[in-house]
């Protein structure tokens, strides 16, 4: 099977969505699985991970009823306040949907580079594998160091790395991401999503050379048993339409032997998240 790890579906507000702000006037609608399903179908994808946008409960319920009403959902990354006295309690509430398959905050966006190491956080990290549960990574490359320290403390845990941690793509910057990248990389039990690229990269003008470095980075550092591809749909609309933005990937791994890409482009994807059809 080949699956788009990573996407998301929204039913537009400008309370619930504030980071889409006027320059990604694209986005300031609802995105549904009705409106997906036709894509995946073209680009010849079987599936995909619902990933939560919002940090409420709210939608990672909405997300796993969409999962529930629409089978190529296979997965959703969710959000649960991990720091809550009570996360232990809702990890198990939203883990005895076999669509919940991990959980995600928006550490990007934290004022506090190093929020990911507060204790409580920590702990609540700590219960995800007692669920089976993965977490992904949203981070800039900034944080690499700090998510390397995170990674450090739970060796049995599952990560997955989102967006390759947004290198500058636009500004052709490669140092500071790639020694923080390659460090991520030691660790086996964290792997990478080649997803949210043509955002970073000069909307609407990028040329498909562009991310080649990163991409070469990427599968140096990772391998083809730890990458996954993602459209980050429709967030990707912003720069580049469904079918380009996962072209692209799949054109880079031409190169690889017929077993590895089918691992970046779904197996890998099924074994992590441990996707249920």
């Amino acid at each position: 099977m080949k699956i788009d790890a990573h996407q998301h579906f929204w039913q537009y507000s400008p309370q619930s969505h504030a980071w889409i702000n006027d320059e990604m006037a694209v986005l300031k609608r609802d995105f549904l699985p009705s409106d997906l399903k036709p894509l995946l179908d073209v680009a010849g994808f079987d599936g995909c991970v619902a990933v939560q946008a919002s940090q409420t409960e709210a939608e990672t319920q909405f997300l796993l009823d969409l999962a529930a009403e629409n089978p190529f959902i296979l997965g959703v990354v969710g959000w649960v306040d991990l720091k809550a006295p009570n996360v232990e309690e809702r990890l198990r509430h939203f883990a005895e949907n076999p669509r919940f398959c991990g959980v995600r905050h928006v550490l990007q966006d934290e004022p506090d580079d190093t929020f990911m190491l507060h204790p409580d956080f920590v702990h609540g990290i700590s219960l995800l594998r007692r669920f089976g549960l993965t977490y992904d990574i949203l981070i800039y490359p900034k944080h690499l160091s700090v998510a390397a320290q995170l990674v450090e403390k739970f060796p049995d845990q599952p990560f997955v790395l989102d967006h390759l941690a947004k290198p500058l793509i636009r500004e052709r910057m490669m140092n500071d991401w790639e020694e923080g990248i390659r460090e991520l990389a030691r660790f086996p039990n964290v792997s990478c999503k080649l997803s949210g690229m043509v955002t970073e990269a000069a909307w609407q003008t990028w040329q498909p050379a562009d991310f080649q470095p990163y991409l070469e980075v990427a599968l140096d550092a990772f391998g083809p048993d730890r990458l996954l591809i993602g459209s980050d749909w429709p967030v990707c609309l912003l720069s580049a339409n469904y079918g380009q933005t996962m072209q692209l990937v799949q054109d880079h791994m031409a190169a690889l032997s017929e077993e590895e890409r089918a691992k970046v482009l779904g197996g890998n994807a099924i074994r992590i998240y441990d996707l249920r059809e």
